[in-house]
């Protein structure tokens, strides 16, 4: 366990971050992406409220 200031973990975060190959964090973006979608918010989901945006939908074969 490593105890850490905030700012210190997001620099360590940022690094890392930056050391991936372009394609790898264009992944990592997808990934977060698709992580906070189901994260809980305090609005709710209006289906037509967005329904003139893009939307770009990935399926995944797991």
């Amino acid at each position: 366990m490593r105890f850490q200031s905030k700012e210190e973990s997001n620099k360590q975060q940022r690094e890392a971050f930056l050391k991936l190959a372009p394609i790898d964090r264009f992944y990592a973006f997808l990934e977060l992406s698709e992580w906070m979608k189901d994260f809980p918010t305090k609005f709710e989901k209006d289906k037509n409220r967005n329904k003139n945006n893009f939307e770009v939908i990935i399926h995944r074969n797991e």
